[in-house]
């Protein structure tokens, strides 16, 4: 028969989300130890489980990655590893940005928008298009930088309180095989 395509959504029962939580969990564990012993890269997983608990991964383990993802430049760091972070141009885009906010709260105070296409106050479509593009690359960016600055937080809280419970359950397993 063979697996079945799953819809990605949130599963709705708290017992099955929280079985699939600890299957999807060891299969991510799994992998991230595959891809640090098949490229040699330096790997750290930090988790919370729907109960609010963390769980980490690391390789060669997580106080040396976190240590050296911290110690890089905030501008150069993010998730993928090749998109540099330019706060020069983003602080040109949200200029730009509230300059437009600033023409369509003038624009709808003072006339309707039948008077304003009349006296051709508004930019035409590539410009909108342009702006409205500008605008999604600096919202992603922003995201990127926040999800980066959570990873962050997560890794300072591991460092100063590191979770076992990975290297509990392998030694339990252990004992209860002797």
């Amino acid at each position: 028969m063979g697996r079945r395509k799953i819809e990605i959504e949130i599963v709705k029962d708290p017992n099955t989300r929280q079985v699939t939580f600890s299957k999807r969990r060891t299969g991510l564990f799994k992998k991230a130890n595959e891809l640090s012993i098949l490229c040699g890269a330096e790997i750290a997983i930090v988790v919370f489980s729907p109960g609010n608990r963390p769980y980490s991964f690391g390789h060669p383990g997580i106080d040396v990655v976190a240590a050296k993802y911290l110690q890089q430049e905030p501008e150069s760091s993010d998730s993928q590893g090749n998109l540099t972070f330019d706060a020069p141009s983003i602080e040109k885009l949200n200029l730009e940005l509230a300059e437009v906010l600033a023409q369509i709260q003038e624009g709808e105070k003072t006339e309707t928008h039948d008077e304003i296409l009349k006296q051709d106050i508004v930019m035409k479509l590539p410009e909108l298009k342009e702006l409205r593009d500008s605008y999604k690359e600096l919202h992603d960016l922003v995201k990127l930088r926040l999800s980066d600055m959570e990873i962050s937080e997560c890794m300072m809280l591991l460092a100063q309180d590191p979770v076992v419970r990975i290297k509990e359950k392998s030694a339990r397993k252990k004992r209860r095989k002797n």
